[in-house]
């Protein structure tokens, strides 16, 4: 696995990196592989006062991404506060809403309401599994910081269906959506259970040392590498 890694950030090096999403993730899996970089500091340069993009979404995987960077985020995490419904969401909108309260978790702050939003209005609509992934991650995440299980059944029974939707060789059919699948189950500690599923993104690394179609996306790429430090931390 170590010459794939290699390959991998040695691809990345190549790429010009210019969104706050490309460097966020890329943060995350940098940090996972214990790699040196200035990638924070190029985050921090596309910031606006207290957010990124005036986006929910890209303030809270900016966020997400910094915090163990030692810098203070005390003012994007009231920035994403403040954008929040009375209902407990963000926009009303199941993606803004995970990502924000993932986000707020890794700034220690704790969301109950958002929590039950999201388990309360889950249906058809959202039952992909990606976004059902993304809902898994953020309820683990909530209740890890007051170690009260309120989602257990809930997450039990979103986990079965996701294995159930899962290819015979071990993914979700695109990478992106697997990853997120992947590092969902990764966090409820299904070893076991996805040592095919690692195997399976493994074999989908392009020869260049990217992931994704052609000759490879640096957001798929870093998810990439997100999800085996997760497996290479279990």
């Amino acid at each position: 696995m170590e010459e794939m890694i290699q390959n991998a950030f040695g691809w990345i090096k190549k790429q010009e990196l210019t969104t706050a999403k490309e460097l966020s993730r890329l943060i995350t899996a940098y940090e996972l592989w214990g790699v040196e970089n200035d990638l924070p500091t190029k985050l921090i340069h596309l910031k606006s006062e207290n957010n990124w993009d005036n986006s929910i979404r890209e303030t809270a995987r900016a966020c997400s991404s910094l915090v163990s960077s030692n810098l203070d985020l005390e003012e994007c995490g009231q920035w994403l506060l403040s954008k929040r419904e009375n209902n407990g969401s963000w926009q009303n909108d199941v993606y803004d809403t995970t990502y924000a309260l993932i986000a707020l978790a890794e700034m220690g702050i704790h969301e109950m309401k958002g929590c039950n939003w999201l388990v309360e209005n889950y249906g058809e609509k959202w039952e992909h599994v990606g976004t059902t992934s993304l809902i898994i991650t953020t309820l683990v995440k909530q209740e890890d910081l007051t170690n009260e299980k309120h989602f257990t059944d809930f997450i039990e029974e979103r986990v079965k269906w996701i294995l159930s939707e899962r290819d015979e060789d071990g993914g979700w059919k695109f990478i992106s959506t697997s990853n997120l699948v992947i590092q969902a189950l990764a966090i409820v500690c299904l070893k076991q259970e996805l040592d095919t599923s690692f195997k399976w993104l493994m074999s989908r690394q392009n020869s260049n040392g990217s992931w994704g179609k052609n000759e490879g996306d640096i957001t798929a790429t870093a998810l990439s590498l997100i999800t085996l430090g997760y497996a290479h931390r279990l």
